[in-house]
């Protein structure tokens, strides 16, 4: 008989562990609570950011890389190569990335000048660009149709459904590993719970420390005709990343105290994806709640705008949408992975990288079962 694996979570994390568990041969069942996935998994910058991860995270981010670039393949999933560039505007965010280009940039990285860096912006007026680190490899995908589609892919295949508007009760062990639904029980032979934030509504034992990150984040207009470019990163990209840490690290956040105390209130990370219909995905700030409330400062929106608005030479970016991404979020540790009953695994990404790693994630989980 063949094993058949419920998940919990139509999100990224959870659709790869879906691909995961139908690529090792399992029957796969998703219940998802919403009609489609809305969360984090569709308000995020589509960035598969590779290059700029470490530790654990950095060798999760290598291994999805290649998971990523099937599924665009196979999946239909909208994703590009787009490699990122990162740029320096002062001398201190200069000098985090030639220490990384020294010492740490994956191959075929590549220092730029002010000039070419800005022209692959398609910038040519002055805009303060000292340099820039061209990161190759990394993915630009489209956040509000990835999931979606690898939920279609899930669905239509042979071993493979999802459930969307179900809610999960409850699971019971006895007599046979349950997963209890407002839409009836799925008896099954191992369960993964990947709910992100919401983990706590169904194991408030290990919610713990999980709380909610909030962002601002906007879709704007290109200014100018820029083709389709990389991701770029900024200087308060280089405070957040590990693979930016060293002594050059330190230097640029004792700079940016003195100088753009307004970016570390909001705890900004500037940064922007390029899409195929000529949009930008900007933003983001980051603050914690237990539980978030939905209201936006017009003021932090105002200032991250403004931020890439200088960086790409124009007065002010046309605002298309704006809204509040989220994800899980600890200050602990980057993953949760607990077995709160045998045959249950919980799986959740307490940092903001669920796109760039999700697929690894998945892949490692269904592997150890």
């Amino acid at each position: 008989m063949t094993t058949h694996i419920a998940i919990v979570g139509a999100g990224i994390v959870g659709l790869s562990h879906a691909v995961a568990a139908l690529d090792a041969g399992y029957r796969v069942t998703v219940v998802e609570q919403d009609a489609a996935a809305v969360l984090s998994s569709i308000r995020n910058f589509g960035h598969v950011c590779t290059s700029v991860q470490a530790g654990e995270l950095g060798e999760l981010a290598r291994e999805a890389n290649p998971i990523w670039r099937s599924l665009a393949e196979r999946v239909g999933v909208e994703a590009r190569v787009s490699g990122t560039l990162a740029v320096a505007r002062t001398e201190a965010e200069e000098g985090v990335l030639e220490e990384l280009a020294a010492l740490r940039a994956p191959a075929g990285s590549e220092m730029l000048d002010g000039k070419t860096a800005a022209a692959m912006l398609g910038v040519t007026a002055p805009t303060g660009i000292r340099s820039g680190l061209r990161l190759a490899g990394d993915i630009t995908a489209n956040p509000r149709t990835a999931v979606a589609k690898i939920a279609a892919w899930v669905d239509a295949h042979e071993r493979g459904e999802v459930r969307f508007n179900t809610t999960v009760r409850g699971v019971s062990e006895e007599p046979r590993l349950t997963l209890e639904t407002n839409r009836g029980d799925v008896a099954v032979d191992h369960i993964v719970i990947a709910t992100g934030h919401l983990v706590g509504r169904l194991f408030p034992e290990l919610a713990g420390d999980v709380r909610e990150c909030v962002l601002q984040m906007a879709r704007v207009k290109t200014p100018h005709v820029m083709g389709l470019g990389p991701a770029v990163l900024t200087g308060t990209s280089m405070l957040r990343y590990g693979a930016f840490e060293g002594p050059a690290q330190e230097a640029l956040r004792t700079e940016m105290q003195a100088i753009r105390p307004d970016l570390l209130e909001i705890d900004a990370n500037v940064m922007f994806t390029q899409q195929p219909d000529g949009t930008l995905l900007v933003g983001d700030s980051h603050r914690t709640f237990d539980a978030a409330p939905p209201f936006l400062d017009e003021r932090w929106s105002e200032l991250l705008l403004g931020e890439v608005a200088s960086l790409l030479g124009t007065e002010r970016l046309e605002v298309l949408e704006r809204w509040q991404g989220i994800y899980a979020t600890s200050a602990d540790r980057d993953l949760l992975r607990e077995t709160p009953l045998p045959g249950v695994s919980v799986v959740s990404v307490t940092t903001g990288v669920g796109m760039t790693i999700g697929p690894a994630l998945g892949a490692r989980t269904i592997a150890d079962l």
